[in-house]
C-alpha cells in the first residue's frame, strides 16, 4: 500500500499569496513585470551598464523560479570543456547559504556555507567553484588566483551586472504558457528569450516551439542512475520539482511505499529525520532514496536514514561536439570585436 508523509513534514514554503484574491495577485504580477521590463530597458540603453571580466563567461540560466536543470547542465557542460582542456570556474550566487561575500567553496564544506548547488558542483566538476552577491568580485578573484580561461556562470540569465560572451537559458513547454510571478513561475516574460544565444529544452516539447526567436535550439535529456537501491523505498526529497523524480523513479521499476516532499533546498533537521524513520516504520519500507542536492542538505543527519540510495541526476546533450563548438565560436568573434 502506498502511503504519504504527514503533510505538515519539515519545514514547508509558505505561501505568502493565499489570502490575496486573483485580482491582487494579477496586480502584484503586472507591478513585478513592469519592474522587470524598466531594469532590462535600463540595461538595454546603457544607462544600467554590465562589468566585464578578463575571462569569457558563458551563461546558464532559465526563465522560471526552478525545476529546469540548471544545475546538472552547468555539471554537464563543465564536463565538456574539461574533456577538451578548458580551465574554468563557477560562479554562482550561492542560493540558502548563511555567509556572505566572496568565498571559494570548499567540497567538504556544508550547505549552510556555500549553498547546496554549488556545492554539488564543485564535487562533481573538482574545478574552483566561488559564490558571492556580486558575480564580478568573485569573478576578479577567480582570476587573480586561478587564472581562468572561462568563467560559467550559475543561474545567470537575470544577472545582468555582470557581462557574458553566450547566454544559455534552459526552457521547459510549460513556460510558453506560464505567467509571471506570483501568478505563475516564468520571472522574466517568454520575450526575454531574445537575449538567449541558444536555448535548450531539458524536457520533451513540441516541434517549433520558441522557433519564433530564431536562436539555436539543443535538446538535453534527464535522466537518474539509480543503483542499491532498498526494496520498498520511502522516496523523499526537496528540490523544484519533486513529483517528476518521484516518475522517474517509477519509470525505472522502482515503486516507492511512502514519500516525502519538502520545499526546494531544504535542510534537514532532527525533526525531520525523526519523522523519516517513523515513516518507513509505518509504511514496513526497506530504506530510502533521495537526491545528490538532499544528501547535501543532510549533513551528518545522512548516517541516521539507512539503508539509504543517493541517485544522481545525468544530464546529456544532443550534438554536445556542436553545442559547444558554436558557443566557443561564438565567443571567439565576440571578443575579436570587442
Amino acid at each position: 500500500m502506498h502511503a504519504r508523509c504527514d503533510p505538515n513534514l519539515g519545514a514547508r514554503s509558505i505561501d505568502l499569496f493565499r489570502t490575496l484574491n486573483p485580482s491582487q495577485v494579477n496586480l502584484l504580477s503586472n507591478i513585478y513585470g513592469s519592474v522587470v521590463a524598466l531594469r532590462n530597458a535600463l540595461y538595454n540603453r546603457g544607462v544600467l551598464r554590465a562589468r566585464r571580466l578578463q575571462g569569457a563567461v558563458i551563461s546558464i540560466g532559465n526563465l522560471s523560479t526552478g525545476g529546469s536543470g540548471k544545475t546538472p547542465f552547468v555539471i554537464l557542460l563543465g564536463e565538456l570543456l574539461q574533456s577538451r582542456g578548458f580551465r574554468f570556474d563557477v560562479l554562482s550566487r550561492g542560493y540558502g547559504r548563511t555567509t556572505r561575500g566572496v568565498l571559494l567553496v570548499d567540497p567538504a564544506g556544508s550547505s549552510e556555507q556555500f549553498g547546496d548547488e554549488p556545492l554539488l558542483i564543485a564535487r562533481r566538476l573538482q574545478v574552483p567553484v566561488i559564490v558571492g552577491e556580486d558575480r564580478h568580485r568573485a569573478g576578479c578573484f577567480a582570476e587573480s588566483r586561478f587564472g581562468s580561461q572561462i568563467h560559467l556562470l550559475d543561474d545567470g540569465f537575470q544577472h545582468r551586472a555582470l557581462a557574458r560572451d553566450f547566454d544559455i537559458v534552459l526552457v521547459s513547454p510549460d513556460d510558453a504558457a506560464d505567467k509571471l510571478v506570483p501568478t505563475g513561475r516564468l520571472r522574466e516574460p517568454v520575450s526575454a528569450l531574445r537575449r538567449a544565444d541558444a536555448i535548450v529544452f531539458t524536457f520533451a516539447s513540441p516541434q517549433g516551439l520558441f522557433s519564433e526567436f530564431a536562436k539555436p535550439v539543443w535538446r538535453a535529456h534527464r535522466t537518474i542512475v539509480p543503483q542499491k537501491v532498498p526494496p520498498q523505498p520511502v522516496v523523499f526529497c526537496g528540490i523544484a520539482l519533486p513529483q517528476k523524480f518521484a516518475l522517474q523513479l517509477q519509470l525505472s521499476g522502482i515503486h516507492p511505499v511512502a514519500e516525502a516532499f519538502f520545499r526546494d533546498h531544504h535542510r534537514y533537521t532532527a525533526k525531520d529525520i525523526l519523522d523519516l524513520q517513523q515513516l518507513k516504520q509505518r509504511s514496513s519500507a526497506g530504506g530510502f532514496v533521495t537526491t545528490e542536492k538532499d544528501a547535501i542538505n543532510l549533513g551528518g543527519n545522512i548516517s541516521q536514514l539507512q539503508p539509504l540510495s543517493v541517485v544522481p541526476l545525468e544530464m546529456r546533450l544532443d550534438d554536445a561536439a556542436n553545442a559547444v563548438d558554436t558557443i566557443l565560436r561564438t565567443i571567439d568573434e565576440r571578443r575579436r570585436k570587442a
